[in-house]
């Protein structure tokens, strides 16, 4: 770590080399098979990559790596936990939803005159605004920069537009 601080990129990319088996087995024993021992790996990677200024070259280097692991798998735990408390579980998927997924399939993508043609009914600023952002794919800041409106007149004149787009499209079918 002494060189990496120095400049030398041989010895970094070595001390990443070295450094990942041992990251691994920290994640591992630490936490066992609860937590994704590549993403964990990937965060400390990272989080040393970021502080790696912050080594102070007097003091033993395992003994900080071991605190950037813990703190990246408590970060990691703490996700986790809060992921399963907003879950619901499942314990069988129920019979009508394979039915209406084998129905869907048979639609395909729906009728791309029918959507030509509500798209074109659609007042002036909402159709330009599906277009820029939803068929053109432009970011809301390109659409603004190529429109002249503001993104949040952006945002509210594409969302009146796929609104009053689905209400349509339900209304014909």
């Amino acid at each position: 770590m002494r060189s990496a601080q120095a400049g030398d990129r041989s010895a970094y990319t070595e001390l990443l080399r070295r450094i990942v088996p041992i990251v691994a087995r920290m994640a591992a024993a630490r936490y066992g098979r609860f937590l994704e021992a590549d993403d964990i790996v990937q965060d400390v990677l990272l989080s040393l990559h970021s502080v790696r200024h912050t080594y102070d070259t007097r003091r033993p280097f395992m003994p900080w790596l071991a605190s950037i692991v813990r703190n990246r798998l408590v970060d990691a735990y703490r996700k986790r936990v809060r992921i399963s408390r907003s879950e619901t579980p499942v314990p069988e998927i129920p019979e009508i939803l394979g039915r209406e997924a084998a129905s869907l399939e048979g639609e395909g993508r729906g009728d791309p005159e029918l959507l030509e043609s509500a798209i074109a009914d659609l007042p002036a600023g909402q159709r330009r605004a599906v277009e820029l952002l939803k068929l053109e794919e432009l970011s809301l800041k390109e659409a603004a920069a190529v429109s002249g409106l503001s993104t949040a007149a952006l945002k509210v004149a594409v969302h009146r537009g796929l609104k009053t787009l689905r209400w349509r499209l339900a209304e014909r079918k």
